[in-house]
């Protein structure tokens, strides 16, 4: 069959079905009347599209709108059961992986801990398979899986960078043994990227075209949105800040060997304890914490700014405007370069201090940089990186599932 050219009905027919497919997405079921309100589409082919969609398995009848005036109408929505998408979050610590169904529904999870000498083959395999199971899938039934990890695969040479702490996954032939293993199309995306896709999608920056998003858990990253778009670098290593040099931390050099940068020394979790000895507060003990080799280092780095954030007055109002300070210092370089609209703050670590963090943060922002963009908490808050890894699995399974032009 030959492709679709501008104008023809049959490309008229395949844009008019995605409007109406993405309408479905965005407000749940719809009676045709309202569907064809929405599209500015008469009775008649509002009836035809959604035959049409519906004969394709791409939406089905869910109930009436009942309880209205007048004659009850069929409703409508799209079939979650479609297509399906995966999505991987992996960190030092674990391998956590979901299944959504093309509504966006999570219908299952499964999580691994990382075993040493543990394959990172196996461990994804084990973890999405573990997920299709408790959705009752098979893996065959995933149209597309995306995968996050710290750093970023080098697009011409296809080896993992600025993530060294990763172990197992700095093998050469890592991405063709992943592709052999998995049967479905598979994209790999830095961490901190698919946080920002999420809340693009979902959260504190829909509507917003040019935003950085600041990212402070384990490492100190930054993701960049230009245009509406992420802006990734020639190696993929753009928003890799933790490298940064800064004024107020010696420089450290060979920063790839030590998996670190002023930045990070400066503003990162570990600096945490010092500053609050320093001001006489106690500093908790480490706990347990599974996740990674830093997860109880971090844990404890959250409990103190929790704490702070709780009473932001005396020394720990002190503390809060050190570390204020001291993120604001690196901040202040991407956004003299960028000059973005918001900045999203995002990370266990910066959310802990809530808003009087930011608030110290924007203020400090505004003394050392020339343009003032508004900082904004990040609003995705539970797993944003798992979720903006199955937002852009679904962006792109239903780009494809929703063409009807073929």
């Amino acid at each position: 069959m030959p492709a679709a050219t501008p104008g023809t009905p049959s490309l008229l027919r395949a844009m008019n079905d995605r409007a109406a497919l993405d309408l479905l997405l965005a407000h749940g079921p719809l009676s045709r009347t309202r569907i064809g309100h929405l599209t500015g589409l008469s009775k008649p082919t509002a009836s035809q599209l959604l035959a049409r969609l519906e004969a394709a398995g791409l939406v089905v009848a869910t109930g009436t709108d009942g309880g209205r005036p007048g004659p009850s109408a069929q409703l409508y929505a799209v079939n979650p059961r479609a297509a399906y998408a995966g999505g991987v979050d992996v960190t030092p610590g674990r391998v956590l992986a979901a299944v959504a169904d093309l509504t966006g529904t999570v219908v299952g999870s499964h999580e691994v801990a990382y075993a040493e000498g543990a394959g990172a083959v196996d461990q994804v395999c084990e973890a999405l398979g573990g997920a299709v199971k408790a959705a009752g899938l098979h893996r065959s039934d995933l149209h597309r899986v995306v995968i996050a990890t710290p750093g970023a695969f080098d697009p011409q040479t296809g080896r993992l960078r600025y993530a060294s702490h990763l172990p197992g996954w700095h093998s050469p032939t890592l991405l063709d043994e992943l592709a052999a293993a998995l049967p479905m199309p598979v994209e790999y995306e830095n961490d901190v990227n698919l946080a920002a896709v999420a809340e693009q999608r979902r959260g504190a920056a829909r509507g917003h075209e040019d935003f950085v998003l600041l990212w402070n858990e384990e490492g100190l990253g930054a993701a960049l949105v230009l245009g509406g778009r992420l802006h990734r670098g020639w190696t993929g290593g753009a928003g890799e800040v933790g490298f940064l040099p800064v004024p107020g931390h010696p420089l450290v050099r060979q920063v790839t060997r030590a998996n670190s940068g002023g930045y990070q020394e400066l503003a990162g979790f570990q600096v945490l304890p010092g500053l609050a000895a320093g001001l006489g507060i106690d500093v908790p003990a480490p706990a347990d914490a599974p996740d990674g080799p830093h997860g109880a280092e971090v844990a404890a780095a959250v409990a103190l700014l929790a704490r702070a954030a709780a009473t932001p007055e005396g020394p720990y109002l002190a503390f809060l405007q050190s570390y204020a300070t001291g993120l604001a210092t690196g901040l202040a370089s991407l956004v003299s370069v960028l000059d973005p609209e918001i900045v999203v703050l995002s990370g266990g670590v910066i959310a802990a201090g809530g808003e009087p963090l930011r608030a110290l943060l924007e203020a400090e922002l505004a003394e050392l940089a020339p343009s003032r963009p508004r900082l904004v908490a990040g609003q995705v808050t539970e797993r944003p990186v798992l979720h903006g890894a199955l937002e852009s699995a679904l962006a792109a399974t239903r780009d494809e599932v929703f063409d009807t032009s073929r």
